[in-house]
C-alpha cells in the first residue's frame, strides 16, 4: 500500500533569507513584508517574531510598532518558489523516485519501497527531520495513507514528525480544520459560514447538497483525503535530467514482459548518457498503472556506469517487487543522479596483473540497503577524529595512519566511563569496572599523552588525556585514558574512560 509523506516548510521564506545573509544573528525575529499596491502586510513570520505577537496577515506598520526590534524584509515569491524548487530536487536524489512541490511551502512524496533502505518509518522520518535542520530549514514531516492526510497532518499538528498508522487516516483528520483540506478560501469562508467547523463533520454530510452549491471541489477533495480517489504525484524533473520512457497500447502485467521492456529502456537511457558523456550513479524505474497509481523501483551504483547487462540487472533483481494491478500502461526510466565518465581502456587478457573490480559487490549491497563505506585517515591525534567514513568505491586517500603506536581494533562509537583504583599521577589502574564486571589488571603499558587540538578547539586549550593499554586477568585488552593529567583539573575531569578492544 502507498505510503506518502508531506514535508512542511513552516518558515521557508524566512529560512530563505537566514541562508542568504549568515550574520543575522539567530535570536534576531525576521517578518516578511509582501505589497499590493500601497497596502504592506506580513507573508511571513519566523519564531521569534511569533512569539512577540507577530502574525501572517498583520498590517506592516502595526507589527513595527509592537516589536521595535523586527527586521522587516520585502518578500520575493520567485526567489521563494525557486528555492523551494532546489529543495525539492535534492530530495528527489536523497529520500524517494517519486518528489513534487506541493503549494507555496512543501514537498510531497511516495515512499513505497524507499522506507525499508533506512530502517522503517520512523527513522526516515527522524532522518529527514534532521537533514533538514541541519540545513537550515524548519521542517515538520507526516507520513500517511495519502497526500491530503500527509499535507494536513504536516501542517497542524506541531511535533517534528508524524506518524499516521495505515487505515488510521479518518481518526487522524477528522477534529482537523477545513483549511487543511486544500480548497480555495472562498468555499472554505463558505463552510465556515453554514456552521461546518472540521474535516470530519463534512465528511459526514451528504454530497449532492454539497456538490449542488459548491460544484465537485469539495467531494473531491474529501475522496482523496479518505483514499475514495487517487491523488498519483506528478514526479519533479530538471531539463538536464536523462529520461526515456514506454507506453503501451494494452496493458502488460506478465513478470517476463516487464523485464523485456526494462532491458530496452536501459539500452536507450545508456545511449542518451553516452551522448552527453555521463554515467548514471542513480537511476529510478517508475512503472505507472491502470488505476493511475504509480510504483518506483531504485537502484544505485557506487560510480558512474552505463553497462547495459549490469545496469539491466539491477533492475531485473527487483522487478519482481511491482504489483502490476490490472496492467502497467507506462514505464519510465530516469537518471536521477549522473557524473562525468570518459571510456576507459578494458582489461585484457594480455595484461598479467588483472585488477579485481568489487564495485558490482559494493552495487548489490547498497540497493539492499546496507551503508557500504570505507574508514580513512585523517590527521588528528585524538583518536575518534582520527578516521572517516567515505565512499565504498572513492578514490584512495593519500594520508596515513600513525603506525608507531599501539592501537585497538576496534574504537568504540564513545568512550564509556568506568570506575578505577589508580595512583595518580601516571600509574595505570589496578582494577578496572566496566560494563558491571570488575577486571583485575594484570599488565599495562603506558602512559601516552594526547593534548587536545586547541587550534581547532578553544575548550582544547589545556586538554590532555593519558591513555593505558591494560590486560586483566581473563586476558582481555582495554584501550583507556584518564582525562586529565592527574595533577591539574583545568587539563580535565580525571574521570576514566575505555575507548576501545584489542584483539
Amino acid at each position: 500500500m502507498t505510503r506518502v509523506v508531506s514535508i512542511y516548510l513552516a518558515d521557508l521564506a524566512t529560512d530563505r533569507i537566514r541562508r542568504l545573509d549568515p550574520s543575522i544573528p539567530p535570536e534576531q525575529a525576521i517578518a516578511v513584508i509582501a505589497k499590493s499596491g500601497s497596502k504592506r502586510w506580513v507573508s511571513a513570520a519566523d519564531a521569534a517574531a511569533r512569539k512577540a505577537g507577530v502574525h501572517v496577515g498583520m498590517q506592516a506598520a502595526k507589527a513595527q510598532a509592537l516589536f521595535r526590534g523586527l527586521t522587516m524584509i520585502d518578500a520575493d515569491s520567485a526567489a521563494d518558489a525557486a528555492a523551494l524548487e532546489r529543495i525539492a530536487y535534492w530530495a528527489l536524489t536523497q529520500y524517494s523516485p517519486i518528489v513534487a512541490v506541493d503549494g507555496l511551502d512543501g514537498i510531497v512524496m511516495d515512499t513505497e519501497g524507499a522506507d525499508h533502505l533506512q530502517g522503517g518509518e520512523e527513522p526516515m522520518l527522524a532522518r529527514i527531520a534532521n537533514q533538514f535542520r541541519a540545513k537550515g530549514l524548519t521542517a515538520r514531516v507526516a507520513i500517511a495513507d495519502t497526500w491530503g492526510a500527509a499535507n494536513a497532518c504536516a501542517r497542524a499538528i506541531t511535533r517534528e514528525t508524524v506518524i499516521v498508522p495505515r487505515g488510521e487516516t479518518v481518526r487522524a483528520v477528522e477534529k482537523l480544520p477545513l483549511s487543511l483540506l486544500r480548497l480555495p478560501d472562498k468555499i472554505v469562508g463558505d463552510l465556515r459560514t453554514l456552521g461546518f467547523k472540521n474535516i470530519g463533520e463534512l465528511a459526514n454530510t451528504p454530497r449532492a447538497p454539497l456538490t449542488l452549491r459548491f460544484g465537485p471541489e469539495v467531494s473531491r477533495r474529501l475522496d482523496q483525503m479518505f483514499g475514495s480517489t487517487p491523488e498519483p504525484i506528478d514526479p519533479i524533473r530538471t531539463a538536464d535530467i536523462v529520461e526515456v520512457r514506454r507506453a503501451f497500447a494494452e496493458p502488460i502485467g506478465a513478470a517476463e514482459t516487464i523485464n523485456k521492456y526494462v532491458g530496452q529502456l536501459v539500452v536507450q537511457l545508456v545511449a542518451e548518457l553516452q551522448k552527453r558523456g555521463l554515467g548514471v550513479r542513480r537511476t529510478d524505474l517508475i512503472v505507472e498503472k491502470v488505476d493511475g497509481t504509480p510504483q518506483a523501483i531504485r537502484a544505485g551504483t557506487a560510480k558512474p556506469a552505463r553497462d547495459v547487462a549490469w545496469l539491466t540487472k539491477l533492475f531485473k533483481d527487483r522487478t519482481e517487487k511491482i504489483e502490476p494491478g490490472y496492467g502497467v500502461e507506462k514505464m519510465t526510466l530516469v537518471a536521477v543522479m549522473a557524473e562525468p565518465l570518459e571510456e576507459g581502456q578494458k582489461t585484457s587478457s594480455l595484461v598479467e596483473d588483472e585488477v579485481i573490480d568489487v564495485t558490482p559487490l559494493i552495487d548489490i549491497f547498497g540497493n539492499r540497503g546496507a551503508r557500504v563505506y570505507r574508514v580513512a585517515p585523517v590527521a588528528s591525534d585524538v583518536p575518534e577524529r582520527s578516521v572517516k567514513r567515505v565512499g565504498a568505491a572513492s578514490d584512495p586517500v593519500e594520508a596515513t595512519w600513525v603506525t608507531h603506536w599501539k592501537r585497538p581494533v576496534r574504537l568504540l562509537a564513545r568512550p564509556e566511563q568506568v570506575d578505577v583504583m589508580a595512583l595518580m599521577p601516571d600509574h595505570p589502574p589496578v582494577w578496572v569496572m566496566w560494563r558491571g564486571k570488575r577486571r583485575k589488571v594484570k599488565a599495562a603499558d603506558g602512559p601516552e599523552r594526547i593534548f587536545g587540538e586547541w587550534w581547532e578547539r578553544n575548550s582544547e586549550m589545556a586538554a590532555v588525556r593519558d591513555y593505558f593499554v591494560v590486560e586483566d586477568d581473563a586476558g582481555e585488552r582495554l584501550w583507556i585514558f584518564r582525562s586529565g593529567d592527574g595533577v591539574d583539573t583545568e587539563t580535565g575531569s580525571h574521570k576514566w574512560f575505555v575507548h576501545g578492544v584489542f584483539a
